[in-house]
């Protein structure tokens, strides 16, 4: 639908059936946002936080920078293999326990990090985590997409998904005051990281498992005029999807459609990876290379305090003018600007600049990213397909730790690696436009 039809007079009717639905979508919101984005915080932190044990842990193991990218990797990689079965299973069991399920056995898998004595054990826990997580942020994808019409996906996802720089917000600072931590109890301060950072994943995943509720028709929190009026939204939706035609789950996910959809997502995750793993080290080198693990930290937090900004902004004039594709591109274009200021200048402040495009360039893509893309997912294969886009992006995390950390190694700089990932993102622009011109013909309305 266009802006311009969001715009025309609405009969008395339509009038109050849409006031009804606003603010069933006003409660449904205030309900399950501030749990999913507090669920999200603590899977981001486990996910990011070796990137600050590695200012210290390194050292300590004896690791090369391309041993540190490959147990990142390894985490990816076994991520990127669960995630398709997890979110079946989730459809299976439900988002309550599924969920629940996967965020206690994480932060199990996480703060056994702790106990790590080389490269082998390390490559086979962060296996175990990624095995432990995958399927969460899919699951959560699809969860939200149970309860919040498209016309409001915008929002939702970019509130959601700012949880993401809210965690580097207060990741980074927090990270280096516990690796400050350094030797209490005979602990080095990266071991005190993983376990302490572990403990809030296990302890929201028991709460998960009373408070979520698995779709509208079971929520006792919901009137029954309420439940009912949210299932007549989602219904349009279901009556609005680009394809009538039944799809088999292999057809679906064989289709150029979301093929081309993986490989921009591919693209777009290969940077955020890079900036969630590689960032402290880049942040240390433009501070001059000996920065102490708090200062590191202190200045990490400066980018998401932008990205934070810019994903509430983006997410609501998207939703404002119904575009999602000229958003979507713009964020791929800022992410690779960003790239490039950090590889040409020699300023440590414009380097720091570019960052902070990079930061909110790449998250706030995503989020528009998931806004653009599941309204051209047909509602039945909807679950394998968010899986599959999922699990390309997934591929990305797997691949990016290993090709900067060797290029870092064999050039002794990040700009090999930096240059890489603004090649990707080229390419994420192009198969966006691809999809446009060749897929559903409304990518770029709700």
């Amino acid at each position: 639908m266009s802006d311009t039809v969001l715009r025309e007079p609405l009969a008395p009717a339509a009038a109050a059936e849409a006031s009804e639905e606003k603010a069933v979508i006003g409660k449904v919101f205030r309900r399950l946002i501030w749990f999913c984005f507090a669920l999200y915080i603590v899977a981001y932190l486990d996910r990011i936080n070796i990137g600050y044990a590695a200012l210290t842990m390194n050292k300590d193991l004896g690791l090369t920078a391309t041993m540190f990218g490959f147990a990142n990797t390894l985490f990816y990689t076994t991520y990127m293999l669960f995630e398709i079965p997890s979110n079946l299973l989730l459809v299976r069991f439900g988002a309550r326990r599924w969920i629940a399920r996967i965020m206690i056995t994480w932060g199990l898998a996480s703060a056994a990090t702790m106990f790590v004595v080389g490269p082998n054990s390390l490559y086979f826990v962060r296996a175990l985590v990624g095995l432990a997580e995958a399927g969460f942020v899919p699951g959560m994808l699809l969860y939200l997409s149970l309860w919040f019409p498209t016309a409001y996906r915008a929002r939702v996802m970019s509130v959601f998904m700012t949880a993401m720089p809210v965690t580097m917000l207060i990741g980074s600072p927090l990270s280096g005051v516990i690796l400050q931590m350094h030797g209490a109890l005979g602990i080095a301060g990266w071991r005190w990281l993983f376990l302490i950072e572990a403990v809030p994943s296990i302890l929201l995943g028991l709460v998960a498992l009373r408070f979520l509720t698995d779709r509208p028709a079971d929520a006792p929190w919901l009137t029954a005029n309420e439940r009912a009026t949210l299932e007549r939204s989602l219904a349009r939706d279901a009556e609005a999807k680009p394809s009538a035609v039944p799809r088999t789950m292999l057809q679906e996910l064989g289709s150029a459609t979301v093929l081309l959809l993986c490989l921009a997502y591919f693209c777009l995750v290969n940077s955020l990876n890079t900036f969630a793993t590689w960032s402290p080290q880049i942040i240390r080198d433009v501070l001059g290379g000996n920065a102490m693990p708090l200062a590191v930290g202190l200045v990490g937090a400066i980018p998401p305090i932008f990205t934070i900004l810019g994903m509430v902004l983006f997410g609501a004039n998207s939703d404002r003018t119904g575009d999602r594709l000229w958003h979507t591109i713009f964020l791929f274009a800022l992410a690779a600007l960003g790239w490039t200021i950090v590889v040409v200048s020699a300023i440590p402040d414009i380097r720091l600049a570019g960052l902070i495009l990079v930061s909110v360039g790449a998250f706030t893509g995503m989020a528009l990213f998931w806004a653009f893309c599941t309204p051209l997912l047909t509602l039945e294969q909807r679950p394998a397909s968010i899986a599959l886009i999922s699990t390309a992006g997934i591929l990305g995390s797997a691949t990016s730790p290993t090709i900067v950390g060797f290029l870092r190694d064999l050039t002794h700089s990040f700009s090999s690696g930096l240059w890489y990932a603004v090649g990707l993102l080229v390419v994420g622009i192009l198969t966006i436009l691809i999809v446009s011109r060749t897929g559903p013909k409304h990518v770029s309305a709700y």
